[in-house]
């Protein structure tokens, strides 16, 4: 929950707050600054976007449960 595992493994995070440790792309520009965290130069851009992957998976289960109920 204190990211004490992120922090000493991830030292580009070692600095971020608790509340945004575990997800720093979530944090204000003024924190990552402070924080010394550029997301997309010291620190990666996510990779997947839940929010969309999440949208895509829920579509593709109604698709599921639509063509189940009509067999």
């Amino acid at each position: 929950k204190q990211g004490n595992y992120i922090r000493r493994y991830v030292p580009e995070l070692a600095t971020m707050p608790d509340k945004y440790i575990h997800a720093p792309w979530l944090a204000p520009a003024e924190v990552l600054t402070s924080a010394g965290v550029n997301i997309g130069i010291n620190y990666p851009v996510p990779i997947v976007d839940i929010k969309e992957s999440r949208e895509r998976a829920l579509a593709a289960f109604a698709v599921t449960k639509i063509q189940t109920a009509e067999t």
